[in-house]
């Protein structure tokens, strides 16, 4: 059965604004370096780990409004498409200074695009959600997010890269569902696929359960940090393909201190999620 999209009424949400705030905690902060310490790139004092944003002031959906996939209700601030999977499938990170370690944080978030698209396995909707993080009264953090709704079928596999002989694997990991379920808990997720493996496979179709795309994009900005020796200026990242638990991945790493690239990369050269970076 084809599911009917109307775009126009979509594109209405365009503009829609949320705003939020949250003191940053030092039980936040042990969190979040006791979960993902290992890969953080180093921080000067005063200034919170790179990432941390994903964990911050984020909605605090009313258990009685969640769908049976554990996501907030649509139709209020995101608009609501009427297909069932939603990925977030990138987006570009400016920091125009370091997040405090303490302090509060104020969003401010906007509807900034809703588009249709034909894919091969039918509609795709895609949500442009522009978020500007202020700490002190000042901009730290501008990011656009790029949010993919389809149909409930599993994307297949990207094609795997060959190997480059200037690659470089900084990481190793197997992301496992303990990692999982503490990052869902630090960011307030309650999508069912990271935690919850036999809904992920029995409903949604997926092998396994699912790496978050900010996880992996919180590890690769940190790679991308180590890498320049400071905060990246700009980092764009890009969902290639599922990331599964249980499965090795690979951090790595081509380029220089200036400008490179940074991916997730299985043990079968897979590349489940990609970035860039400029100092």
């Amino acid at each position: 059965m084809t599911t009917e999209v109307d775009i126009d009424h979509l594109r209405g949400w365009i503009g829609t604004e949320e705003s939020a705030s949250e003191t940053i905690s030092d039980v936040l902060l042990a969190r979040y370096r006791a979960t993902l310490g290992r890969w953080l790139a180093p921080a000067e004092a005063g200034h919170g780990p790179l990432g941390l944003h994903w964990c911050l002031t984020l909605p605090p959906a009313d258990f009685e409004t969640l769908g049976a996939d554990g996501h907030p209700a649509r139709g209020g601030f995101m608009p609501p498409v009427p297909l069932p999977s939603r990925m977030w499938a990138g987006g570009e990170l400016r920091h125009l200074r370091p997040l405090p370690a303490l302090g509060t944080v104020k969003r401010r978030s906007v509807i900034a695009d809703v588009t249709l698209k034909q894919g091969r396995s039918g509609p795709l909707v895609l949500v442009a959600v522009k978020h500007k993080y202020v700490a002190d009264g000042e901009t730290a953090v501008v990011e656009t997010q790029n949010i993919v709704y389809r149909a409930s079928t599993v994307p297949g596999p990207a094609p795997a890269v060959p190997p480059e002989a200037a690659k470089r694997v900084q990481e190793v990991l197997t992301p496992d569902p303990i990692l999982l379920f503490r990052y869902s808990a630090m960011t307030f997720n309650g999508h069912r696929i990271h935690y919850d493996r036999p809904y992920a496979c029995e409903i949604e179709g997926y092998p396994d359960l699912v790496v978050h795309g900010p996880l992996q994009a919180t590890l690769l900005i940190n790679l991308a940090a180590k890498a320049c020796g400071r905060i990246p200026a700009v980092f764009s990242y890009r969902g290639l393909a599922p990331c599964y638990s249980g499965k090795m991945l690979m951090l790595c790493q081509q380029g220089t201190p200036t400008e490179g690239t940074v991916w997730c990369e299985t043990a079968d050269g897979l590349r489940t999620m990609q970035g860039t970076y400029q100092s």
